[in-house]
Order: C-alpha cells, then structure tokens, then sequence
C-alpha cells in the first residue's frame, strides 16, 4: 500500500520501494488491527509482531529513541537496557495503555508457562497517542478482546488510514491515524528491507507539507503544535542495538520533512528493531556472536528509513477518512479537502 501510482502525491524517493510498500515486506512481520467506531467512540488496537514464532525465547534485537517525552509508552526502559523486544509490539489510545498491557501480559503468560515461574517476567511494550479530540477516551472503551482481535488479525497485509489505534488520530489539523511504507536497499549482494508503521497524531494544522509543498488546512480549534506519534522501523539487516538507535534516532528527520517542530506537547516516539538478530532468553553457550552492519556502510539505511517513516507519515493522512467524533467535533480526511 504506502501512497498509491496516481495519486499526486509526488515524494522524493532514492530507494525502491518493497512489493507491499508496507513494513510487512520484512520476512516474517506481521500487523493486526482492531477498530472500535461506535457514535462517539473512535478508537482501537494495532498490533505488531516482529516475527511469527516465539517471541519470549526469541528476542528480536531492538532500540528506541524518545525524540519528545510527552508520551505514556510503557516498555522502553528495558529495551533501553537489554536490548531487545520480546513481546508483540501495541500501539493503542493513552488512557488505553493499561487495558492492553494487561491483555498482552496474559497473551504472553498463555504462550510461555515458565514466565514468573522457572524464569523472569516478560517485558511488553505498548504505546500510545491521545485520541480524545474524537473519541470518548474517558469511556476506556478498550477490553481484552480487542487487543486478542488485534493479534488474530495479525498478516502481511493490513489496512491503513483510521483503523486500529489511528481510527480517533489527528495529524496535521487533518485525519490521521495508521500509516506504512518500506523501501528495498542492496547490501553486499543482498536485497534487504526497510520498513516503517507510523500511529500519526501530532502537528500544527496549516504546517503539513509533502513533497516541498505546503498543504494549508486550519479548519483545527488549535495552533499548537500537539498529540504525539509511534513510529516502528523494521528491518532484515543485520544491526546491533547501537546501530539500530541511530536508525530509530532519524525518524525525527522525517517528522521535520513533513512540517513539524516536535513541539512542547506532542510525544514522538521511535522503536527500531532486526529480524537478522534475534537473541535466545538462555542459552548452553555464555557466548554468543552477533552479525553487524559496518558503521561507515549505514548511510544507506538511515536514508531508506527517513524516506519509509515520510511516506508512512503520508500514507496515514492520504488513507484516513474525514471522521465525526465525540462531542461533534469534525477532522476532515486528506482527500476530502479542496486544495488549490
């Protein structure tokens, strides 16, 4: 999916894009939605696995980058510190975060028996954009059973625009929500991919700006510069945690090709992870080896993942439908706008 041929929208693009266009053109990730859209209740979950197997006793290499802090993600301290993810990743409403780390630690508990019993506790990650300016995001409309809906959902192919978590999001005074895109990079005789998911929440309406030009919409109440974005990388390159920060730590470039300034109230978070490194929870052997990627060759990736997370960014906007949400409040959908 990403932007669709034709549709004119036109963005700068070195690297060829995978047959998807999604993160998902990564060997063996997965993505999942549930969607909640009921009078004022525009909500839901998206769910992301890294691979398909086992998660706990798989670890993906993995990194993040809290470009703002403004934010409620639960999980990134340990990932952080170790290194690793070994958990589906969520995305899902702020006053949601409890609700579906909950739900995901049960998921969890009902795959791996020996978690809190022969060996530690799981670390799940989830993250999180407020919704509230079209959903009843008091209601904590959110159950179990949607995050259980959202990793049943779970494929290579998946919707894009305001489904899943991104069915309340706003973006730029526009409609937000779920957003993807990948971009295919030849290294030493290889084709790999880059791949990047967006939740898009954030900016100033009348800042949005695609391809150098500047889409002036301020049909929003606000002039700030507000609400937050989750933004997951993917990868089959071999990288360690280090060279994954780094690639994580370029999302901001993107956000800042699209028009924002990361302002005071918006948490912009970026999670990147490696299907080429996966690590075992124990192992007979105390040491282990680790492929990498040489420093001086990793401008290429850093390139491909700015220009996945800008078309993922616009992707959400072009795919999401104008929404009327709680207490009548209105965000008009990309395509369902005059532009001149």
């Amino acid at each position: 999916m990403g932007l669709p041929a034709g549709c004119g929208l036109e963005l700068h693009s070195k690297w060829a894009r995978g047959p998807r266009n999604l993160i998902t053109d990564v060997p063996g990730v997965a993505v999942g939605h549930a969607t909640i859209r009921q009078g004022d209740i525009n909500t839901g979950v998206t769910a992301i696995l890294p691979h398909g197997g086992d998660l706990f006793h798989e670890k993906v290499t993995a990194a993040c980058s809290v470009i703002n802090g403004f934010g409620k993600s639960v999980g990134l301290v340990q990932v952080e510190e170790l290194g690793v993810i070994e958990s589906p990743i969520m995305m899902t409403n702020t006053l949601s975060v409890g609700a579906v780390l909950d739900a995901t630690v049960r998921y969890m508990l009902e795959k791996n028996a020996d978690i809190g019993v022969t060996t530690g506790t799981v670390n799940c990650v989830v993250t999180e954009c407020n919704d509230g300016r079209l959903n009843d995001i008091r209601g904590l409309h959110v159950t179990e059973q949607h995050v259980r809906q959202a990793l049943a959902d779970c494929g290579p192919d998946f919707q894009e625009g305001a489904v899943g978590s991104g069915a309340g999001m706003v973006c730029m005074g526009l409609k937000g929500g779920i957003g993807s895109a990948s971009r295919v990079v030849p290294l030493d005789g290889t084709d790999y991919t880059v791949g990047a998911i967006v939740m898009s929440n954030f900016g100033r309406a009348g800042d949005l700006v695609i391809g150098g030009r500047r889409y002036d919409v301020r049909q929003a109440e606000t002039s700030k510069d507000m609400g937050s974005v989750i933004i997951v990388l993917a990868t089959d390159i071999p990288l360690n945690e280090r060279q994954l920060k780094r690639v994580a730590k370029r999302s901001a470039i993107a956000l800042g090709r699209v028009g924002s300034f990361c302002g005071n109230g918006s948490g912009d978070i970026a999670i990147a992870f490696t299907t080429a490194n996966n690590r075992p929870h124990t192992s007979a052997q105390p040491i282990l080896t680790q492929r990498f990627l040489l420093d001086d060759d990793i401008d290429c990736v850093f390139e491909a993942a700015v220009e996945a997370v800008e078309e993922a960014i616009v992707s959400s906007l072009y795919h999401a439908e104008t929404t009327i949400g709680v207490r009548g409040n209105t965000c008009l959908g990309f395509r369902d706008c005059q532009w001149g």
